[in-house]
């Protein structure tokens, strides 16, 4: 079990094509072995039939020389040719005994001593001995280890005198013939396996190419930024024979593509139609909205007494007058931002400009404890005054309206270096005490039109469009504005390039 979760493991972090090599070398790597063992098993029992077609016919030619014994114990005396009776012909290394009332008499085998064929004694151990004993009579050959002389192929045979007979054949040129075949398949099978290896990784390779070029583009329509502005999405995968597998997924694919782009074209118009109708609207309602304020300025500079009544009503249109004009200005500044309008490029002392803004929200809430720290040496951004002065008061406003009396308030500047020493960002942070922003509203601060509880409510003015109109302000100038907030605070870091007199 835990070996399948390896092997599963391990081919979990692969790729396909690792997947498919190891696949089809484990699959001939099996097929080569099993070819081997098949191989080695057959041949070892052809030699065996054969080996044991020689023990009958080794036993049938010493059963004559075995049957008559010299007065030392050993075989007959010689043959007229000068040889020893039962010898010739015999294989080297054959083995003859016999076995009389139960006693294991005169082992011999046949020697080859300087070209010269002759019988010698074997000393048997107790063991061998006991092996040789337990022979079934006229039974099929036997494999025995004997540990005087080695394997043997043994087989007994019962005489006409009651004696029984035992011929031997030695295994070793049937070990060794094994073991050459064994040396030989292990060369010719690895050689297969590293040859076929090398074939099938580059074969695996160009059947997985359209995959890859598939994987490819789709790497491609990942890198690019699909959230905002015009898209166009070039990239296609090549086509492929549909018939296959590969050429099924790319032609989907590609559809997929083609609706994804149309979609976003569809997207884009939308967002132009509004971005210009709410240009085009913010424009047209300043003209009115000025009549307004004027007509009621006019009113109530009239000679002729006015009602308290009527100066009250005059009061609150004037007041929701102005109101109206900075809500008209902050949505055609955001479609002015959307639309791509560049912004103004000058040098700008951002330590000047924040010192300003935290002197201007030190007067206008008095109540709430003020702290500026900032660099020795002044700190210059690219971009629009004006803008960046609105973003910094934005932030300020934002901390004085939303947070209790007492609340205090830090404004932090200071330069990121980098290795070279030089000053690549300028890092502004303004940060406070006060009770945070709630957890399920930290992700939608910057979208438009986004109010927190009762502490953010419309009872105070809020549009819900400063942090929108901030956000989208540095992110022009190339910078970028996150939220940093925490249970008994809130931060707001503005990073911006740093200017060329930094």
């Amino acid at each position: 079990m835990r070996g399948n979760l390896s092997v599963q493991g391990w081919l979990a972090g692969r790729t396909l094509r690792t997947r498919l090599i190891a696949g089809v070398f484990v699959l001939l790597a099996g097929s080569c072995a099993g070819i081997g063992i098949t191989t080695s098993i057959t041949l070892q029992r052809f030699l065996l039939e054969r080996l044991d077609q020689q023990l009958v016919g080794a036993g049938s030619r010493l059963d004559v020389s075995l049957e008559h014994t010299n007065g030392r114990g050993g075989p007959g005396g010689p043959t007229p040719d000068g040889g020893e009776p039962g010898v010739q012909g015999q294989v080297v290394g054959t083995l003859a005994t016999r076995i009389v009332r139960g006693s294991l008499v005169a082992p011999v085998v046949v020697n080859d001593t300087a070209g010269q064929v002759s019988l010698g004694n074997v000393a048997m151990s107790s063991a061998d001995r006991q092996k040789l004993l337990h022979l079934v009579p006229d039974g099929r050959p036997t494999t025995t280890r004997l540990s005087s002389i080695g394997e043997y192929r043994l087989r007994a045979t019962r005489s006409q005198d009651g004696d029984i007979h035992i011929t031997g054949l030695p295994l070793r040129d049937i070990e060794s013939t094994l073991h050459r075949l064994e040396a030989t398949e292990l060369f010719v099978f690895a050689a297969a396996l590293l040859l076929t290896g090398l074939a099938g990784a580059g074969w695996v390779r160009l059947a997985l190419r359209p995959l890859h070029r598939v994987t490819t583009t789709a790497n491609q329509v990942s890198s690019m930024t699909l959230g905002s502005g015009a898209v166009d999405l070039p990239h296609r995968v090549p086509d492929t024979d549909p018939r296959t597998e590969v050429g099924q997924l790319s032609a989907a694919f590609n559809q997929m593509l083609g609706h994804v782009e149309t979609s976003l074209e569809q997207r884009e118009a939308s967002e132009a139609r509004l971005r210009r109708f709410v240009a085009d609207a913010s424009h047209e309602l300043r003209t009115p909205l000025a009549g307004i304020r004027s007509y009621a300025e006019l009113a109530r500079r009239s000679t002729e007494a006015i009602p308290d009544e009527v100066s009250h009503a005059l009061g609150r249109v004037e007041s929701e007058a102005v109101r109206m004009g900075r809500l008209v200005d902050d949505l055609l500044l955001l479609a002015r931002l959307d639309a791509g309008r560049p912004l103004e490029q000058e040098d700008v002392d951002l330590s000047r400009l924040v010192i300003e803004v935290t002197s201007d929200a030190r007067v206008a809430g008095p109540d709430h404890r003020w702290s500026l720290d900032l660099p020795d040496e002044p700190l210059v951004v690219r971009g629009d005054e004006h803008r960046l002065h609105e973003v910094v008061a934005n932030l300020l406003s934002n901390a004085r309206t939303h947070t209790p009396a007492g609340t205090s308030v830090v404004v932090r500047l200071r330069a990121n270096q980098q290795s070279d020493h030089q000053v690549h960002q300028v890092l502004l942070s303004v940060t406070d005490d006060g009770p945070g922003i709630p957890a399920e509203l930290r992700a939608s601060v910057f979208e438009r039109f986004v109010r927190a509880d009762d502490s953010r409510s419309r009872a105070i003015g809020s549009t819900g469009l400063g942090l929108s109109i901030a956000h989208a302000v540095v992110t022009s100038h190339g910078g970028s504005l996150t939220l940093v907030s925490a249970k008994g605070g809130t931060g707001f870091l503005i990073a911006l390039p740093a200017g060329n007199g930094t």
